[in-house]
């Protein structure tokens, strides 16, 4: 079992053992659980609220929240998992409460929109071989895992999570076809890791996948897609970074929701891998009645950076089954970075891209700040709305 002792130095933090909010949980439901338990990345999976029964016993589920959870038993569809530590940032009585709407369902996901698929980006398409994705010329996704320490209920692999279509743990046959696979294609530079959640893999496991590929002689990048330092911070153990600084370059891109998703424990998670020498980028999706304001957006993006984890990407929402409540205006997306752009440092602001349906990648918007160009140069808008010449 992985050690978790040893404490980094926090960013913008006071001294605490935890959130004030994580504490007043434990002493209402888990009095009896010492540090180490609570503490232990094990305990907190193996202990994680996925029934209707288990969840009502600390949260006070609305009608529509009951009905959806006993549909989702029939239906298939992404089933509900959140750990310990994140059902203690939950609002108990509070449906319309942000990060309760991401991890509870709700019957609004049973209303498809006849634009929505089980896999818009066409992922399964760009399938060469179980378990990779390749879609850009140079880089690969390698799919790991197919489980999440709690599930978003915005997931565009819903397809996928929990469905045992990947397994756990990538099967030896799906590991050495997938470095095969990287191993004969001398253009990929870059591997990105991902699921599921990677870091829901054992520290041996992981550790054999990065040993692989960090054998290839051509691979330049390794990176991690991973939403633990959010829902699972324990998972971040000394043992854990220990092992993922010995092949760098490697970079991690941590999704983040909503503000209150950064914690005390959150920030220190986040530290250790800093301190390791990991380059931290965030990725969030833009959610109707969630994060889809000027004000929560700026927030989280300023407290992602004093726990030195760089914006990167500002989703738009993929058209997946049963996320159409989720979804904004395009417009909104480009509004929200407008809105950023000039009143709070660059470093701050996001890139808002559309992964495009049908798998046409990543495709980058924003506000238009060229008012006309000819001959003599072009008229420029300022984020104050200020038109500027240059010649």
């Amino acid at each position: 079992m992985d050690s978790s002792e040893g404490q980094s130095a926090l960013v913008a933090e006071p001294p605490s053992k935890e959130s004030s909010k994580v504490t007043a949980f434990r002493y209402c439901y888990f009095q009896g659980i010492k540090d180490n338990q609570w503490n232990d990345w094990r305990w907190q999976l193996r202990n994680k609220f996925t029934t209707i029964g288990s969840i009502s016993s600390i949260i006070q589920l609305s009608d529509d929240e009951i009905l959806a959870m006993e549909d989702l038993s029939t239906s298939g569809r992404l089933a509900a998992n959140i750990t310990p530590y994140y059902l203690s940032l939950i609002s108990p009585d509070d449906a319309r409460q942000p990060l309760r709407r991401t991890v509870i369902p709700s019957l609004e996901e049973f209303r498809n929109c006849k634009d929505e698929y089980e896999d818009p980006l066409h992922e399964d398409n760009d399938s060469p071989v179980p378990g990779i994705v390749h879609r850009y010329d140079d880089r690969v996704l390698m799919l790991v895992s197919g489980h999440c320490a709690s599930n978003c209920r915005y997931c565009t692999r819903s397809r996928l999570v929990g469905a045992h279509k990947i397994n756990h743990i990538a099967t030896e046959q799906q590991l050495i076809a997938a470095i095969n696979y990287i191993s004969g294609n001398c253009k990929i530079r870059d591997v990105l890791i991902s699921g599921g959640d990677p870091l829901l893999l054992d520290n041996n496991a992981l550790k054999r996948i990065l040993e692989k590929l960090r054998a290839i002689e051509h691979i330049e990048i390794i990176r991690i897609g991973t939403k633990v330092p959010a829902v699972l911070p324990q998972r971040i153990t000394p043992n854990l970074v220990d092992i993922l600084k010995k092949f760098h370059p490697l970079f991690m891109s941590l999704h983040f929701t909503h503000p209150d998703e950064c914690t005390f424990e959150c920030a220190k998670a986040c530290s250790r891998l800093a301190d390791a020498g990991i380059p931290l980028g965030s990725q969030t999706v833009l959610l109707s009645g969630i994060n889809d304001s000027v004000k929560i957006m700026t927030s989280l993006m300023h407290k992602l950076l004093m726990m030195r984890v760089r914006p990167y990407y500002l989703y738009q929402c993929d058209p997946v089954f049963g996320t159409t409540h989720f979804r904004t205006p395009i417009e909104k997306g480009i509004e929200i970075i407008a809105g950023m752009r000039g009143f709070t440092s660059g470093y701050a602001v996001p890139t808002f891209v559309i992964d495009a349906p049908g798998g046409g990648g990543k495709i980058p918007l924003q506000q238009n700040y060229v008012v006309s160009s000819d001959r003599c140069g072009v008229e420029l808008k300022n984020f104050r709305g200020g038109i500027y010449h240059y010649p």
